[in-house]
């Protein structure tokens, strides 16, 4: 396993996160596993050096915060985990999501007690609050810094203007800094690289991106993926424009030069993106520990600059996608 630096929190972490959305509960997400998968699948991803674990307070209403907490009981304090917060967890509640102090204040209270910590290593905000000044909201994410529930606080998908108006706003008001970056980025949908990824990179951010895999597109031939269980049945990665503007000639290219260098798509889609300089760590979700294995090889591979001109040159702008 390979580690890194998290932007500039000085925590070290595997190059690879492990994403903790597969497990939960099957009636949150009908392709999502139980418990005992997820205990599995995090013992495996320590016995390969992961150390990086990221999952939300939404993620099968909680559970899936549940059984990391679970599984990484006895090896809390030597891994880094992250959570999230911003979705409505009870839908007869309006308070239980959104970015106010209440809403971050009872959430976090909940996260912490699913998890079994007393410190979450990094929180974020899952989405941008529109209703909520961003103000208050670091106002409220600071105090939970300062009273050691949370050591580091990150971002997640927005526009370049509000992740800038946010480090503004922490650097004039003395506020706690969004540390890091969670933000949709692959082969098949590259805006971030517009401004945002720029920005991260000026300000010192941590890139911690989602859905590295474009949510299984890049893992197998266009056709093949569409007849999938998770593309017929994942409704988000159907509004997703991958197979838009280049899209699909990028999955032929990937098929075709993951084939000459005898590796998976997956494995070649995720060495695309730990080539870029301004990733810190992929956040990778598996439905199979041998996924797991799969992406972890994946760290050995070596791209040629012709090999990434090759895979990029198809590409064309797309509408953004994921802010929302």
């Amino acid at each position: 396993m390979e580690y890194t630096t998290l932007g500039s929190t000085g925590m070290e972490v595997s190059r690879l996160c492990l994403g903790c959305m597969s497990f939960g509960d099957s009636d949150w997400r009908e392709w999502v596993k139980g418990e005992e998968f997820g205990h599995e699948l995090v013992e495996r991803a320590r016995d390969l050096g992961i150390n990086f674990f990221d999952t939300a307070n939404m993620y099968s209403r909680g559970e899936s915060e549940r059984i990391l907490g679970d599984a990484l009981e006895g090896h809390r304090e030597e891994s880094v985990v992250a959570t999230k917060c911003f979705f409505r967890m009870r839908d007869d509640d309006p308070n239980s999501g959104g970015l106010s102090r209440k809403a971050i204040e009872q959430e976090l209270d909940a996260s912490l007690d699913r998890l079994g910590m007393d410190t979450i290593d990094l929180y974020q905000i899952h989405r941008w609050d529109y209703d909520t000044p961003i103000e208050q909201t670091l106002r409220a994410m600071t105090d939970a810094v300062r009273r050691g529930k949370v050591r580091h606080i990150g971002a997640s998908s927005m526009w370049a203007h509000q992740l800038a108006e946010s480090l503004y706003t922490s650097d004039a008001e003395d506020l706690e800094r969004f540390a890091t970056m969670q933000n949709h980025y692959n082969l098949v949908y590259r805006e971030e690289e517009r401004e945002t990824l720029p920005l991260c990179e000026k300000e010192g951010l941590g890139v911690v991106p989602w859905s590295p895999m474009a949510r299984g597109y890049l893992t197998r031939p266009h056709e093949e993926y569409m007849s999938t269980k998770r593309a017929e049945t994942d409704d988000y990665a159907q509004e997703h424009p991958y197979a838009d503007n280049g899209g699909k000639e990028i999955n032929e290219r990937v098929q075709e030069l993951a084939a000459d260098k005898g590796i998976s798509m997956a494995q070649l889609s995720l060495s695309w993106l730990l080539h870029k300089d301004w990733v810190d760590a992929p956040i990778i979700g598996a439905s199979k520990i041998q996924h797991l294995e799969d992406a972890v090889e994946a760290l050995e591979i070596d791209l040629s600059a012709s090999d990434i001109a090759y895979l990029e040159e198809p590409y064309e702008p797309v509408p953004i996608s994921g802010h929302e």
